[in-house]
């Protein structure tokens, strides 16, 4: 264990509501058994925030999109201090029926979730239990190395979860060019191959020219005929979709343009589905699956396809600010008017 040069106190961002963000005095803490503190480096903002940053997060500081490096570790770690690494979400206990099936998303005696109950990369430090700490090379950015996480691993783990009651995908629609929406788009091209078409809908202008700039079909929602805008690129339907938009309608059209036995994959929160069992799943024998988060052994994966895919994934990453600019950063990603903004610590 080592606190040299470690402060006693920090300032540390909280939501305070109505789209303010707000500077705290807080104590920083020390590791305690199998925990280490780590010096945050960069944190991404993402849309589960968005509710924080409306209605207020009290004396939580948010952020799991972390990437930092250890100062300090507990007794019982094997990590050294001065490693590089990010933080899994989810504090998964590695010993229910789950864990030890390597389903760490679905932990059943979970410990935390990091930046949502237990204080985030948006400070300038951050307490996490060694289990959820991944190691990166000491060439890759911090900011590039948020892209592990809800970027690659939530996309992936997505097509990951079609992929198994669809493992012959020719053709994809992805609803919502959001953040996610644009991580399902660049995981299809990495994992599906790149000539795969992806359709992307949104209604945001921005976001759709970013889509098609990393290789995308954009459909304008509010605009056009899902299915004659198929049609207009030779397809009538599609063998996966994916749901980013957490919108009722959204997941509607894409079920109605899903070939058989397609998969439809809910990734975004909200809304809901209307399904008339007979012809939507049983007579084309179709999938209906969720996907949450993504399980800690597929970041290895990921970090592979990271290092040889750097350049095509950088592009969801559209701005940078310094932590200190935390509410200009959020301002700007709840806007929509963009696509991954991450915020950078000295």
């Amino acid at each position: 264990m080592s606190l040299a040069n470690v402060p006693a106190v920090m300032k540390s961002p909280v939501f305070a509501g109505q789209g303010r963000v707000e500077w705290v005095e807080k104590k920083v803490p020390n590791p305690r058994p199998g925990q280490l503190l780590l010096q945050s480096k960069a944190n991404a903002l993402c849309g589960s925030e968005k509710g924080f940053y409306l209605n207020g997060s009290e004396a939580l500081t948010l952020g799991h999109e972390a990437a930092g490096v250890v100062v300090a570790a507990g007794t019982g770690t094997t990590t050294e201090i001065g490693a590089r690494g990010v933080v899994f979400l989810m504090d998964f206990c590695g010993e229910c029926r789950s864990c030890r099936l390597g389903y760490t998303n679905q932990c059943l005696h979970k410990r935390a979730d990091m930046g949502f109950t237990h204080d985030g990369g948006y400070g300038s430090y951050m307490l996490v239990h060694e289990n959820i700490f991944f190691p990166i090379d000491d060439d890759l950015s911090f900011t590039d190395a948020t892209l592990l996480l809800d970027v690659m691993g939530t996309g992936g783990h997505a097509v990951r979860r079609a992929r198994l009651a669809r493992p012959d995908i020719e053709s994809v629609l992805v609803a919502g060019a959001g953040p996610i929406g644009l991580a399902l788009l660049a995981m299809s091209k990495l994992m599906l191959g790149k000539d795969v078409p992806v359709f992307m809908t949104d209604v945001t202008v921005y976001r759709l020219e970013l889509a098609q700039k990393m290789g995308g079909i954009p459909i304008r929602a509010d605009r056009a005929s899902l299915a004659e805008e198929l049609r207009k690129h030779g397809h009538s339907e599609v063998d996966a979709a994916f749901d980013s938009s957490g919108r009722t309608e959204a997941r509607r059209q894409a079920m109605d343009v899903l070939g058989k036995r397609g998969a439809l994959v809910c990734v975004g929160h909200g809304g809901g589905l209307s399904l008339d069992v007979s012809p939507d799943l049983i007579a084309a024998e179709r999938a209906v699956l969720g996907s949450e988060y993504f399980a800690f052994a597929e970041l290895a994966e990921n970090a592979a396809l990271l290092k040889e895919h750097l350049q095509a994934l950088r592009p969801i990453i559209t701005h940078r600010y310094p932590a200190g600019e935390l509410q200009a950063a959020a301002e700007l990603f709840f806007s929509g008017q963009c696509g991954k903004v991450v915020v950078e610590h000295e």
